[in-house]
């Protein structure tokens, strides 16, 4: 589902790409899910998958079948549940590695949100 779409993205000319894609429209998606997704317009599907990502991050321990079955009620199959998982998984482990290692932001990051919650550096 998901991986057709962004197929059909990719396969496409340069100038379809162009003329389907509002630059502006899919940055002020993107932020008004970066400031909160529980507030943006998300359809059912993308919902579902950002309460997974959250919880995963954010309490993993309370996590059960009920979520996948959350998936699965909005068209995930088991496929795609399981690569869900997996990024999600994987953001969260490379962070807590860049994190632990005190790997500074790319350039291209803002410093924001609240500096990312991390603390100072301790003086070396």
């Amino acid at each position: 589902m998901i991986a057709s779409a962004v197929l059909e993205i990719v396969n496409a000319s340069e100038q379809d790409r162009a003329d389907a894609i509002d630059e502006d429209a899919i940055d002020e998606a993107v932020q008004r899910v970066a400031d909160d997704y529980r507030k943006a317009p998300l359809t059912p599907a993308a919902r579902a998958l950002a309460d997974m990502a959250y919880r995963l991050t954010r309490e993993p321990w309370e996590m059960g079948a009920t979520d996948v079955e959350k998936l699965r009620a909005n068209g995930f199959d088991d496929e795609a549940i399981h690569d869900a998982y997996q990024a999600a998984a994987y953001f969260n482990y490379i962070n807590r590695i860049a994190d632990g290692l005190g790997v500074d932001l790319e350039s291209s990051m803002p410093p924001e949100p609240a500096d990312w919650k991390r603390p100072p550096r301790a003086a070396e």
